[in-house]
């Protein structure tokens, strides 16, 4: 894997975040927030219509399923290009270039006749996603080195929201147009065109203030597959997003087979992912006034633990309280962005050990969900799921108290 050799990275001095403007700050975070809103519509707006995208398109059952599953293996492979092309092109560079492929990929879902087109357009539209979400830590360090945990909330908390309402929006867009799928689908195209504009404004910012602060060349040797706090953010970011993925994809499926009707089962759903919302802004805002975040951890394992304990031995009973527990539990996500940020001391650092993590850790949440679906249709039940998912959490826990540790991934890549 490329994230794990030496690289050299340009970045900016630390006093260039010092001296920017009220405007040119209002600037990145407006680019920060909308990239954010842009990283997952791509895939819960084709939860919303997937059944009509496969009656028009012939699509089968299995290519459906492979199109649930696709994204977390794109992001494995293509976010492994990301380190080498912010060292070539910047961070903010590529971000923007990401904006815009978003855009191309989901502007062609809509005219896709067939699978094999649909299938591309959207492997266009997640490539962009994969390098944007290994460079936003990146951004967020390099311009507010000193405010990591507060500006990860806020681009998290939109990444949250922005699933959420690709997932609420899509529909009304489609009855919008007369039941049109390509519709509801392709106006998301438009969002993440518009966040390209703020990102092409960096970067005119960025040119024109580099007389003045020209940037400094850092270089480290070390492999980062050495140091033990990577591998327990790669570990704690994994299973952290098998959990989410598979509340994502069978909570509702859950609470049906346990009597739960079908709307409430939804309902359910949607507060589980509605809970990441208020949270993707507090955990990190708290993480970054923590000297050791690794007390979060357990708190939000001990959350998961309850959640399935209620959907095992009575998921009917207090649907509700699980429902809400488990959405505790499952903001997990956006305190991994934060100790990314603030488990290296420089930008170039955070570009390294943001690629490892993400790619390593989705590496391992591939075959999760597949695992839960398996032993749910051999078991004929939600038992041994269940209680796959709250195993599971120990090694979480244990990862996300490593990774919590004050210290940095440049001193362990240090001989002697």
């Amino acid at each position: 894997m490329r994230t794990d050799k030496a690289t050299t990275a340009v970045v900016s001095p630390p006093h260039t975040a010092r001296v920017r403007t009220h405007g040119a700050t209002a600037v990145i975070v407006a680019a920060l927030v909308l990239a954010a809103l842009n990283l997952r519509p791509a895939i819960t707006s084709l939860g919303a219509v997937l059944e009509e995208v496969r009656g028009d398109l012939g699509m089968s059952g299995t290519v459906a399923g492979l199109l649930t599953s696709v994204p977390v293996l794109c992001f494995a492979v293509f976010g492994v290009a990301a380190p080498r092309l912010a060292r070539r092109f910047g961070a903010a560079a590529v971000i923007c270039v990401g904006m815009a492929v978003i855009a191309v990929g989901l502007g062609l879902r809509p005219f896709a006749g067939g699978t094999a087109l649909f299938l591309a357009a959207s492997a266009v539209a997640l490539a962009g996603i994969a390098v944007t979400n290994v460079l936003m830590p990146v951004i967020v360090k390099r311009y507010f080195p000193d405010r990591v945990g507060a500006m990860t909330g806020l681009y998290s908390m939109a990444l949250t929201l922005g699933a959420g309402l690709g997932s609420a929006i899509t529909v009304p867009l489609a009855d919008a147009a007369g039941g049109s799928w390509r519709f509801g689908l392709g106006a998301w195209a438009v969002v993440a065109a518009v966040a390209v504009v703020p990102w092409l404004v960096m970067l005119v910012r960025d040119r024109s203030g580099a007389a003045a602060a020209p940037p400094q060349v850092t270089a480290t040797g070390a492999r980062i597959t050495r140091s033990r706090t990577a591998w327990a953010l790669a570990i704690f970011f994994g299973l952290q997003a098998i959990s989410a993925y598979v509340a994502m994809g069978w909570l509702p499926q859950i609470f049906r087979d346990a009597g739960v009707p079908a709307g409430t089962a939804g309902m359910l759903s949607a507060v589980t992912m509605s809970m990441g919302v208020p949270l993707s802004f507090v955990l990190p805002a708290l993480a970054g006034r923590m000297r050791h975040q690794g007390s979060l951890a357990v708190a939000l394992g001990a959350f998961g633990v309850a959640g399935y304990a209620g959907l095992w031995l009575a998921p009917a009973a207090a649907p509700w309280v699980w429902a809400v527990l488990l959405g505790v539990a499952n903001s997990t996500f956006p305190l991994v962005l934060t100790l990314i940020g603030m488990r290296s001391r420089t930008p170039s650092g955070v570009v390294r050990l943001s690629a490892f993590a993400q790619c390593t850790g989705y590496l391992i949440t591939v075959p999760g969900p597949i695992l839960v679906g398996a032993l749910y249709q051999s078991s004929g039940g939600w038992g041994l799921p269940i209680g796959l998912m709250t195993a599971l959490l120990v090694p979480q826990t244990v990862a996300g108290v490593v990774a919590g540790r004050n210290r940095f991934v440049e001193d362990e890549l240090r001989p002697g």
